[in-house]
């Protein structure tokens, strides 16, 4: 079975979530009726994420869920996990802690479990509307890597 893996990259605060939640879901829904198999990754580092994962799970309950797959990939071991393991087990798909990202400098893990994301999706959806952020970085590595890449930014102010 063929795996499509979308990884997600946003700005910690978003100021219109409806619009963008409404953006994602209509992309989760093209992207589960495209492929055989989707595994969506995301982060849980603020508004975006937060976004990505509530759109992915209100169209997995209301349309689809057998072909698809909400990750959340931590850089470490985050407190809120271990202490909420049951919690996010339940939330997620599945849990992923990043092993490079984990032993590194912790000024550079989510650099590192970003390009990781990267590395491995078919597909970076995100929402950027400025440079000089993480999400910012991680894009433009994931252009330098020949990506494709979908701005939701961009359709917001179009």
């Amino acid at each position: 079975m063929k795996i499509y893996s979308v990884a997600f990259f946003g700005h910690r605060y978003v100021e219109n979530t409806i619009k963008v939640e409404s953006l994602l879901e209509e992309q989760v829904r093209k992207l589960i009726d495209e492929n055989e198999y989707v595994e969506f990754l995301v982060g849980r580092n603020g508004d975006f994420d937060r976004c990505v994962s509530s759109s992915v799970l209100r169209v997995r309950k209301k349309y689809r869920d057998d072909n698809n797959a909400l990750v959340v990939v931590f850089p470490y071991p985050t407190a809120e996990y271990l202490n909420n393991k049951n919690y996010f087990h339940d939330y997620y798909s599945d849990v992923e802690i990043s092993h490079a990202a984990s032993v590194a400098h912790p000024k550079s893990a989510i650099q590192i479990r970003n390009r990781e994301m990267v590395d491995r999706a078919d597909l970076i959806i995100c929402y950027i509307e400025r440079k000089k952020s993480g999400a910012w970085q991680a894009v433009q590595y994931a252009m330098k890597q020949r990506k494709t890449v979908i701005n939701l930014a961009d359709k917001i102010d179009a």
